[in-house]
């Protein structure tokens, strides 16, 4: 049952993407939320509310997606979608699974850790990690020491173990942010979007929009 779960979760999807394609997407759920934002705000409009914040939050941003890590960008933008993917966030999933893709991530390794992680086609030392950001993401009430050995187990170090929290932690921030803004998800943006976060990274990407 949880397993097609999923798969209706990734269908739905699919297929709020298609709609916005054909432009068939009810307008109401495509609006954002705040009548100061244009009709097709991206996550830059909301930066320029409050600039001197994001200023400091792009640098964040940029060390955690960017930064020294164990981790490759690619592999961390695959787990920043994993996350946007549980959460349900279009805005996000979509641009950041497509930059996974750009840095190298076979098209594919999405869609299958939706389905189940054991059977999904990426490395055994990597499994352990998408668990534990499936449960820190949903259930994170639940979070024990057990999940943290079973990272430990595959030969990460603690240091990959807070990398992994941090991207946890930095994309449910962003798909709140996205979708408490109601930033529309327009599918004809989300190759563009994606390739700016891999070609140019998150702080000279929003730099213009921030006072960074």
């Amino acid at each position: 049952m949880a397993a097609l779960g999923r798969r209706l979760r990734m269908a739905v999807w699919c297929a709020l993407c298609s709609l916005g394609s054909l432009g068939l997407m009810d307008e109401r759920l495509r609006m954002p939320l705040l009548p100061s934002l244009p009709a097709d705000a991206l996550v830059s409009h909301v930066y320029e509310l409050h600039p001197e914040s994001f200023g400091h939050w792009i640098h964040v941003e940029e060390a955690i997606m960017r930064g020294p890590s164990a981790f490759t960008p690619g592999e961390r933008e695959l787990m920043a979608a994993y996350v946007s993917q549980l959460n349900s966030c279009t805005y996000c999933a979509s641009s950041h699974s497509e930059a996974a893709i750009i840095l190298g991530v076979e098209p594919q390794i999405l869609e299958g850790l939706m389905d189940d992680v054991d059977t999904a086609g990426i490395d055994k030392k990597l499994k352990p990690v998408f668990k534990f950001l499936k449960k820190l993401t949903l259930t994170p009430y639940k979070m024990i020491k057990a999940d943290a050995d079973a990272v430990y187990a595959e030969g990460w170090d603690e240091r990959a173990l807070h990398d992994i929290i941090m991207v946890c932690c930095c994309f449910s921030f962003m798909n709140r942010l996205a979708d408490g803004h109601g930033l529309p998800s327009d599918p004809a943006l989300f190759k563009s979007r994606a390739a700016r976060h891999a070609r140019e990274g998150y702080l000279a990407q929003y730099r213009d929009n921030t006072k960074a």
